[in-house]
């Protein structure tokens, strides 16, 4: 075996000791430093090409004991263009004879610097004012530095093209149009792209710790939505496509992405990727929005109204005709109060008609219609799995209504729990869906109806005072039929029109007997009784001339007072007598298809408040 000699343990001292703690430039700047030392050559310096051929630049430059400016030079003429060949060169003596730039110069050394593929890098050199000797210590000291040397510009050249690419990955990275994070398994983001920061509402400041699952809403839905979309992660399938809901952090808007998401082989850390779809869901949430308004209108189609047009010209009809056109060029809440069957629905969508809203959707809810409990879903609509039942998102009256009109009609049967909602969105012109947790701005018109005296609703707290306030900034009062009487041939002469063609019979009129007897009544259902006997006397008819009986409609006979009686008589009055007496043929049964409630027509609810105001009770008679 081969023995190291103590000179040559120096030499690989002077190079271990010179260069292992430095790397990079303080490695370079070492390396020539103990490689003179080593040589005992005063000059030495390591060069690397300048990406011209021609010319190179040094890295570290040792002359005369010291470290001297980097500099550039042009290799024709010189001795490293014989090194950069791919050879060592050696000139013992006469360096400067040979070549004159080098002039003070006696000898040097020099070796090329490659890579694992041959590839030059640059160069190592040594020179000296003195010769140099070609002695094996030294070739062996050089050629061990310029191995090592060698090896640390292979490392820094590697080291830079990572750093390039890394740097161009880095700006595809924050470039990109596609929303890119690194995040690890807790959600927690490590690096996001200017798209997502820009999707997210973020700012580079905030990234730092911020967890990805704080952007999810606390909705039932959207929390559903988070937890398939980690399992399917967690089982290592594909997460391709996952539509998740988002606030934004800067303004709290809601957003929806398209959302991949993908663990690294050692599951530490999440490659998450997503593009913005919010408009496309918004698109496809107006679509579903005009779906169902589109439906309603086809339900409304089907429904018969009372009436095309009101038809009238009685002095109490002029008024509230004239008041109708006074409200609605505004936006302002309307009460329509009045009896049943005197044409509330009508006068509302009359206001509407003439409104700057006509345009727009006119959407009517009889609340007395609706369970309780369905009632606020129906107004403002649910998310999916918001309570039992709930398989699918409902959009509410209130979304169907945007930019037009709302007709709550019954409106003193709301609950007090959503009175309570109601009164907050005509307040604050936004509402949230049952089970939801983002606000919907609306533009609204609200409209309410009646039957009841609400004012004492209130005083009996069953409606709510602010909520009254809010929905009587212009109240209406519907005339009843008999403070219309003059109308009541108008009526008569329009529902003939209607009917007859319908049933298939020709009218051409009605006896006068018969007007005279409709006139006399005192019509305690209003116009839809008055339809009602026109359509029952229409079906009855074998004449062209319409003729009503006492014997036919007993309720006419038995009820007609006459138009001085009225005068005379207090209202209240007349209306109690003619409870009672309806009460007494039905043996004081209220409720059900032959109880008082249906001969005249109400609600039953509203004819016991009725027989409370005008004192009736069975127990008294």
């Amino acid at each position: 075996m081969q023995m190291v000699d103590d000179s040559e343990l120096a030499i690989l001292r002077a190079l271990v000791e010179g260069t292992a703690q430095d790397i990079g430039e303080d490695f370079l700047r070492s390396l020539v430093r103990n490689l003179c030392k080593a040589t005992n050559v005063p000059n030495g310096f390591i060069a690397e090409f300048t990406g011209d051929k021609n010319w190179v630049r040094s890295l570290a430059f040792w002359m005369k004991g010291d470290f001297i400016e980097n500099q550039e030079w042009e290799l024709d003429g010189t001795p490293c263009e014989e090194v950069l060949r791919g050879k060592l060169c050696h000139y013992p003596s006469g360096l400067w004879k040979i070549f004159p730039k080098e002039a003070g110069f006696e000898s040097y050394l020099g070796v090329p610097l490659q890579d694992t593929d041959g590839q030059i890098l640059g160069h190592l050199a040594i020179f000296d004012s003195r010769t140099m000797p070609e002695e094996p210590r030294l070739l062996y000291t050089f050629k061990l530095f310029a191995a090592r040397a060698a090896a640390e510009l292979n490392r820094i050249r590697i080291e830079d093209q990572l750093r390039q690419s890394e740097q161009r990955f880095k700006d595809l990275f924050d470039e990109a149009p596609i929303a890119y994070v690194h995040e690890d398994t807790n959600t927690r983001f490590l690096d996001v792209n200017k798209a997502a920061m820009r999707i997210l509402g973020i700012t580079p400041e905030q990234v730092p710790g911020l967890l990805g699952s704080s952007f999810i809403p606390d909705t039932i839905e959207a929390q559903r939505r988070l937890k398939e979309a980690f399992q399917t992660i967690e089982n290592g399938t594909n997460s391709d496509g996952v539509v998740l809901e988002l606030r934004r952090k800067d303004n709290s808007q809601p957003i929806w992405i398209k959302w991949w998401s993908k663990l690294d082989p050692n599951r530490q850390f999440l490659r998450t990727m997503f593009i913005d779809i919010t408009e496309q869901v918004l698109m496809e949430q107006e679509q579903a929005r005009l779906q169902a308004q589109n439906l309603y209108f086809q339900e409304e189609i089907k429904a018969t109204h009372n009436f095309d047009d009101i038809v009238g010209r009685s002095p109490a009809l002029k008024s509230l005709l004239n008041q109708v056109q006074r409200v609605a060029l505004t936006d302002a809440s309307v009460l329509i109060q009045g009896e049943s069957g005197t044409g509330k629905e009508l006068i509302a969508r009359a206001i509407h008609a003439a409104s700057n809203r006509k345009n727009q959707p006119l959407i009517k809810v009889n609340c007395a219609a609706l369970p309780a409990s369905l009632i606020e879903s129906e107004l403002f609509g649910h998310e999916k799995g918001a309570f039992t039942g709930a398989i699918s998102k409902r959009i509410g009256r209130f979304e169907l209504a945007e930019g037009g009109t709302l007709f709550l009609d019954e409106v003193g049967e709301i609950p007090l729990d959503v009175q309570v909602k109601l009164l907050r969105v005509i307040q604050e012109r936004e509402f949230e869906r049952v089970g939801g947790q983002i606000p919907i701005k609306m533009d609204v018109r609200v409209i309410t109806a009646t039957n009841r005296n609400l004012l004492q609703e209130v005083a009996e707290k069953n409606f709510r005072e602010d909520l009254f306030y809010r929905l009587n900034v212009f109240p209406l009062t519907t005339p009843p039929l008999r403070e219309r009487l003059e109308d009541i041939p108008l009526l008569v002469n329009f529902l003939i029109a209607k009917f007859a063609p319908k049933i298939g019979k020709k009218i051409e009129g009605i006896s006068a007997s018969a007007m005279r007897r409709l006139q006399t009544y005192r019509w305690p259902g209003n116009i839809r009784e008055l339809e009602n006997i026109i359509e029952r006397a229409v079906i009855l008819a074998d004449a062209p001339i319409l003729e009503i009986e006492p014997d036919q409609l007993p309720t006419i006979a038995d009820n007609r007072v006459k138009l001085t009686q009225i005068s005379d008589a207090s209202l209240d009055t007349v209306a109690k007598e003619h409870i009672l007496s309806v009460l007494e043929q039905t043996r004081w049964v209220i409720e059900g298809p032959n109880g008082a409630a249906q001969l005249l027509n109400l609600k039953p609810s509203t004819l016991r408040y009725r027989m409370q105001k005008l004192g009736i009770d069975k127990t008294s008679q």
